[in-house]
């Protein structure tokens, strides 16, 4: 299939810290299968932490979703039940001493965009976490 050809893949996932090792395994599977093997460690830390935070912060179900639109723009994004906005990232090197909150850090480090929105799934409310991971000549693209 090739990189200008689309395509959108959601993964439900239980109340369950084991989700996150299901959901990175799954994700590798599908860049992989779709040509994007360049993409793949920075796009599993990024699909870790926001699966990670879906799932250890909530008491619900959640979901990954990931869509390829053929822009060479990954997008990767988790729902929860919970409709309460995020934390906000800290910035890196502060997040560094902390004993916690480094994931929306990281995010934030390794995304090129990131963002939330409250958003209803299959009747629950919730909200939607996403970040954007793009390629630049065949290369992950970083900003802090």
């Amino acid at each position: 299939m090739p990189e200008t050809e689309s395509w959108e893949y959601s993964l439900s996932i239980p109340h369950d810290p084991r989700a996150v090792t299901v959901c990175r395994r799954t994700l590798r599977l599908i860049l992989t299968v779709h040509g994007l093997i360049r993409l793949v460690d920075t796009a599993e830390l990024l699909a870790t932490e926001l699966v990670s935070n879906a799932v250890l912060h909530t008491k619900g179900p959640a979901a990954l979703r990931v869509r390829w639109p053929g822009n060479g723009t990954l997008w990767i994004g988790a729902w929860d039940a919970d409709p309460s906005p995020p934390e906000p990232p800290q910035p890196f090197d502060q997040a560094a001493e902390a004993e916690g909150g480094r994931g929306p850090a990281l995010v934030r480090a390794c995304a090129d965009v990131w963002g939330w929105q409250p958003r209803a799934r299959e009747g629950s409310r919730g909200k939607y976490v996403w970040c954007e991971l793009g390629t630049a000549q065949g290369a992950v693209r970083h900003t802090a």
